[in-house]
């Protein structure tokens, strides 16, 4: 498998081999479901909270008697029922997290790449030269890469403060490192976009956790 291979300015200088191993792996779309969903679990907070009749402030006192004057009797004036008082069955602060085995994680990781390269949108470049740390200079290359204003997820061997500072402005790039990347990432983005020293890295911890 080839895919294109970039200069420091986006514009195209060849080809570039891709590891079969990992970018051509049988697509299992139950897999990736498995996977996406464990990770939108553990993004979840959970933080949503109501009071409940116990907790609403106020209503110590009974509002009326109980009989004799011909209205529905009632104990509190936080009942669930009358206004600003507490809630039924409303959301409590919860974990929503879940785990799947790290060979599951692997696997779906491995088929998001092999979805990308079947779909010929993985770019490779050499390596990201900002300097100075300007956004026009990043929106420049993608520019000459034709992936302007598209999703995409630039994957790195380390993150540098140029890079960092070039991509924070630019809202349909993500930044992170190859080694951080999951298929959740992969599949969000249009383009893959990684450095050749990226690729290494993610290579290798494909490799290391077989």
């Amino acid at each position: 498998m080839q895919t294109k291979l970039l200069d420091k300015n986006g514009k195209e200088s060849g080809t570039i081999e891709l590891n079969e191993k990992i970018f051509n792996q049988k697509i299992n779309k139950t897999l990736l479901w498995e996977a996406i969903n464990a990770i939108r679990d553990n993004d979840r907070k959970g933080q949503a909270s109501t009071k409940t009749k116990a907790e609403v402030r106020g209503g110590g006192k009974k509002p009326w008697r109980q009989k004799g004057i011909g209205w529905a009797r009632h104990g509190s004036i936080r009942s669930p029922i009358w206004k600003g008082g507490g809630v039924v069955f409303g959301p409590k602060p919860r974990d929503y997290s879940s785990s799947i085995p790290k060979k599951k994680k692997l696997g779906a990781l491995l088929v998001s790449l092999s979805v990308k390269a079947q779909e010929n949108r993985i770019l490779v470049i050499d390596e990201i030269d900002l300097d100075p740390p300007k956004t026009k200079n990043l929106t420049q290359i993608l520019k000459e890469m034709k992936v302007e204003k598209t999703r995409t997820l630039v994957a790195v061997d380390e993150v540098s403060r140029n890079i960092l500072l070039a991509s924070r402005n630019v809202p349909y790039v993500e930044l992170k490192k190859a080694n951080d990347i999951n298929c959740y990432d992969v599949l969000s983005a249009e383009y893959l976009l990684i450095t050749r020293k990226g690729l290494d890295r993610l290579e290798q911890r494909c490799a290391a956790r077989k």
